[in-house]
């Protein structure tokens, strides 16, 4: 295995850790905050779109929609397809979420005190371009 790999896998399963005890004060979990961080940033989406986004199991996402929907954090709806369901923020969510984010940005603020701007823009940079290599 190559070491970088190695270190990529270790740090992913710390963030996702450390990530999930900020969130426990609001009773979500890593997963779940991604779920609706992504449908806030685009308002509202169909559920394809999401698990495409992700990269994540159709499955999953279903299910991890189905309980944010039940605790209130998410509101569904049929799209102009019947086969099409359409996620938005609820008001409870769109109202928690500022506070949420701001316990996020100072979550992500300490775990990259340690790179400076230009590092954590190279390595988003790599991180990208990593992406970008696998699409084409």
């Amino acid at each position: 295995m190559n070491p970088l790999f190695h270190e990529v896998f270790q740090k992913t399963r710390l963030l996702s850790k450390e990530l999930n005890l900020v969130l426990k004060e609001y009773d979500l979990f890593a997963s779940q905050w991604t779920v609706l961080y992504c449908v806030h940033q685009h308002e509202e989406m169909i559920l394809t779109n999401i698990w495409k986004y992700l990269n994540v199991e159709a499955p999953t996402i279903t299910r991890t929609v189905s309980r944010l929907e039940e605790l209130g954090w998410l509101k569904t709806y049929v799209g102009k397809d019947r086969r099409e369901k359409v996620v938005r923020l609820s008001e409870e969510a769109v109202a928690k979420f500022p506070m949420i984010e701001a316990s996020i940005i100072q979550f992500e603020n300490e775990f990259l005190k340690g790179l400076s701007n230009e590092e954590q823009v190279i390595l988003r940079g790599l991180l990208k371009k990593l992406d970008n290599e696998r699409s084409e």
